[in-house]
C-alpha cells in the first residue's frame, strides 16, 4: 500500500496486512489533527518511506514521536519509543484500504461538537 502527503515531499510504502484503524479522541491527537487521530498501524519492518524531503519529527511526549511534512503540514506518523511499529495516518493512505475503524480510544477526551455512534 502506498501514500504520502499533501504536496508529495514524504512518501511511503507498507505492507499488507495493516491493522484496522484506530481513533485516538485524546488532547494531542485532536490537536495535531484538527479532529481525532485515525489511523492504522503496520511493523517496521514492512514500511518504508521512498520520499523524505519534507519529513520532519516531533518528539510529543516520552513515549511517542509524530512524523509530518514541514512543507504542507501534513500529519502522517505516530510512532512509540522502543516498539518496532508505526502508526500511519488512515487518510495519508492512497486508493481503497479495506480498513475500517474499529476502536475509539481516549473517548472521554473528545470533543464536545461531536458525538461518537455507539455500535
Amino acid at each position: 500500500m502506498k501514500g504520502g502527503c499533501l504536496c508529495g515531499q514524504v512518501r511511503f510504502e507498507a505492507d499488507a496486512p495493516l491493522r484496522d484503524v484506530f481513533a485516538c479522541h485524546c488532547s494531542q491527537c485532536r490537536k495535531t489533527s484538527g479532529h481525532f487521530w485515525a489511523a492504522t498501524s503496520v511493523p517496521l519492518d514492512r514500511f518504508r518511506l521512498t520520499e523524505t524531503t519534507g519529513l520532519r519529527w516531533f518528539q510529543s511526549s516520552p513515549q511517542a514521536r509524530r512524523g509530518f511534512c514541514g512543507t504542507c503540514g501534513s500529519s502522517l506518523f505516530w510512532e512509540p519509543v522502543g516498539e518496532a511499529r508505526i502508526s500511519i495516518a488512515a487518510g495519508a493512505l492512497e486508493g481503497a484500504t479495506g480498513l475500517q475503524i474499529t476502536q475509539h480510544w481516549c473517548v472521554e477526551d473528545k470533543g464536545d461538537y461531536y458525538d461518537i455512534p455507539t455500535p
